[in-house]
């Protein structure tokens, strides 16, 4: 079986893949960027269930993820991770962090079951990570996720704007 990696535009709220990841802070109790978008349009569901993670296993880490429903959304599940603040931590060690970000949340959602995960640009946003860097790290570690075998199929990088796209894109073809 060959996995899939597509780089395309647009909400990533409307994907009916089987999980999403919400690009998380560590309280799961959302926020801005795409944090805001999946909790507004997945409504309540997900919020309940965010606190019973944080309240039976405290604050999510960085480079932690875990699932939840998907509430209203068109997909099956939400993976919610949490990204490196760049700046906050050494470099090589953000690098460490995003990259498990993008691993644990496939290793969760293959563990659900699931065969196509829509992934955003975790961390490029207000956390600051550089998107030409973060788009390496991202590709980098997804694809040695593969290579090591999975049963997911579909992997999109869904990008919110046209640099992350491009990047995606340019990356994926070389």
């Amino acid at each position: 079986m060959t996995t899939s990696c597509t780089a395309v535009p647009g909400d990533i709220t409307t994907f009916p893949v089987d999980a999403i990841v919400n690009a998380a802070n560590s309280s799961l109790m959302g926020g801005g960027g795409v944090d805001g978008a999946i909790h507004r349009a997945g409504g309540p569901a997900i919020v309940t269930e965010c606190r019973e993670i944080v309240a039976r296993q405290g604050a999510l880490r960085p480079g932690d993820a875990v699932l939840t429903g998907s509430g209203e959304l068109p997909c099956r599940f939400v993976v919610h991770t949490v990204g490196p603040i760049w700046g906050r931590i050494p470099d090589g060690e953000a690098d460490a962090t995003l990259a498990s970000a993008y691993e644990r949340s496939m290793e969760v959602a293959e563990a659900a079951g699931c065969r196509s995960i829509a992934f955003p640009n975790i961390s490029t946003g207000v956390y600051g990570f550089p998107k030409a860097r973060a788009a390496d790290v991202a590709l980098e570690s997804v694809r040695h996720y593969v290579a090591a075998g999975t049963r997911i199929e579909s992997i999109l990088f869904v990008c919110h704007d046209a640099e992350n796209l491009e990047l995606y894109r340019r990356k994926l073809a070389s």
